[in-house]
């Protein structure tokens, strides 16, 4: 398990990277216009992530604390460089984190408080892959949006990353 965690780690950061490629140079009224996503914009997305990933799971597993003084939809980051660093930066902890656990972790449960205020015991493994899920799906609909507003999206399969990485001479 420890190891599909740090492939799962990996391919968020990577998609994370590959997924900027395409934002670095989308003009501002793209970037901030609403998108009819859930989060509003392509920017809106961005924080969300930044407030899941980093704000709200990463400190459920990583300090075992629930938050509950941040929304889904806090805008976080308004400046695009700073948002963009604060994703890399949570992306690459992810790695750190996955790695550095025990490997016995992944077989026992997380507790913790959700935002309604309510016990949750679950299955550490499984909602640690939630965490990874949930990325990729707002990753999804970002690309989605790239391309209902004319420009090109990135490729994101992981497939991709997985022939990159094995690509890469060894050394």
């Amino acid at each position: 398990m420890k190891d599909y965690f740090a492939l799962l780690a990996r391919y968020n950061l990577w998609a994370t990277r590959r997924l900027y490629e395409s934002l670095d140079t989308l003009p501002e009224a793209d970037y901030r216009g609403d998108t009819g996503l859930f989060f509003g914009s392509i920017h809106g997305t961005l924080n969300h992530l930044l407030v899941a990933s980093d704000r709200i799971w990463y400190r459920r597993f990583a300090e075992g604390v629930s938050p509950r003084d941040v929304q889904l939809s806090d805008e976080l980051e308004t400046d695009r460089a700073a948002l963009k660093a604060a994703l890399l930066h949570d992306a690459e902890r992810w790695c750190d984190l996955v790695t550095g656990l025990p490997a016995e972790r992944y077989a026992g449960t997380i507790e913790y408080t959700t935002m309604r205020g309510t016990a949750a015991v679950l299955p550490f493994a499984a909602t640690l892959g939630h965490v990874f899920n949930h990325g990729t799906h707002h990753r999804g609909q970002i690309t989605a949006a790239l391309t209902a507003r004319g420009h090109s999206g990135p490729e994101l399969d992981w497939v991709y990353m997985l022939q990159q990485e094995q690509a890469r001479p060894a050394g």
